[in-house]
């Protein structure tokens, strides 16, 4: 029978000094003016970066440019379908965890296999939700051909993904980060599919640190800072006296990935301050007053009307996953406020526009 998953590890003073500091530059960057366009730009640069680095890892041939021309002109380049493939199965994927980040949708078994069948589909929304594997596979040296690593047998695969996605759930007093870390480990050391764990796991974790408060306006790339530091990387998630998962691998002390991970997101983050300042350098800063009168909710709601001149109330409840009557009261609460006109007024179709006054906001 399989091991029921209890990660070992330590949460030490240096992990515990760098939560400490990611929590102070998430602040710092939270509360950077910027204008809508200018995070939206930041934005994609980052989906671009996130996909080319996470699919380069597993060995995509694309460099960044062409992975644009793929996502964004829909280009082909002869020879490299495969690599097509997947950077569009992996950007469709993204955009899918952002949007359950946003609606706040429940870490399931059954999300984890649509993530899955997503990275494996070449850009297709629609797609079944992808079955664990039925079979053994390996991690071979792609060099050598040696066996780096032996996953559980698929018959335990079941129970270890319920007790995986179980504890996810239940680590409340856990902090996020270390979450994420442990959720990307595991998935890993799992195995569940032929091929794809990697990129699924690192979605994994991304939805997350979304979840968790971590998203810092989607303009961070944890999948760079893998990639180039790609010896590392392995490394650190090569943890424990054996290549076999029964030998060893279930048990082992995972400290030493966790600190890999944390030292990582600390990097993003930092890198996050640096765009941002070199953007406010360059004359792309908000008018600063006008967006300090806003608070965090208004703000995410400027980028809906970006590509809205008029939102309904259900619009403006999706985006942030609340029920009728707490996205009434929200609405309300900005019309008297002078954040938003009321378009129509019917209850059934009530709907609204951005106040003149924070018109200048979005363009």
């Amino acid at each position: 029978m399989p091991i029921n998953f209890t990660p070992l590890y330590t949460i030490t003073p240096k992990i515990t000094k760098l939560l400490l500091q990611i929590e102070a530059t998430k602040e710092r960057i939270l509360h950077l003016p910027l204008t809508t366009s200018v995070i939206s730009s930041l934005r994609e640069t980052a989906r671009l970066s996130t996909t080319h680095y996470s699919t380069m890892i597993e060995g995509n041939r694309l460099n960044s440019d062409q992975v644009e021309k793929v996502l964004h002109q829909n280009e082909h380049f002869p020879g490299r379908e495969r690599d097509e493939h997947e950077v569009k199965g992996y950007y469709a994927a993204l955009e899918q965890v952002e949007k359950w980040a946003k609606e706040k949708t429940a870490l399931t078994e059954p999300l984890i296999k649509q993530l899955h069948a997503l990275v494996m589909s070449n850009g297709r929304l629609k797609v079944k939700k992808s079955p664990y594997r039925d079979g053994q596979n390996v991690i071979q040296d792609s060099q050598t051909r040696k066996i780096v690593y032996m996953p559980p047998e698929a018959k335990d695969v079941p129970d270890l993904m319920e007790s995986f996605v179980k504890w996810i759930n239940e680590s409340h007093d856990v902090p996020c980060m270390i979450v994420a870390a442990i959720a990307h480990y595991q998935f890993a050391t799992i195995h569940p599919y032929y091929d794809g764990n990697g990129r699924t796991a690192r979605l994994l974790t991304t939805l997350i640190l979304h979840r968790g408060g971590y998203n810092l306006k989607g303009i961070y790339s944890l999948e760079e800072y893998y990639a180039r530091n790609l010896e590392d990387y392995y490394s650190a998630i090569s943890v424990g006296p054996s290549h076999n998962y029964y030998m060893g691998r279930a048990e082992a002390d995972i400290t030493s990935w966790v600190n890999y991970f944390i030292n990582g997101v600390m990097a993003s983050f930092d890198k996050v301050l640096d765009q941002m300042a070199l953007a406010r350098k360059n004359g792309e800063e908000d008018q600063s007053e006008l967006l300090r009168k806003l608070d965090p909710k208004q703000r995410i709601a400027l980028e809906l009307f970006r590509s809205h001149e008029i939102v309904t109330a259900r619009q403006i409840g999706a985006l942030f996953g609340f029920k009728p009557r707490t996205c009434a009261q929200l609405c309300k609460n900005w019309v008297e406020s002078g954040f938003l006109e009321i378009v129509d007024f019917s209850n059934k179709k009530r709907s609204y526009r951005l106040a003149k006054h924070y018109e200048s906001l979005i363009f």
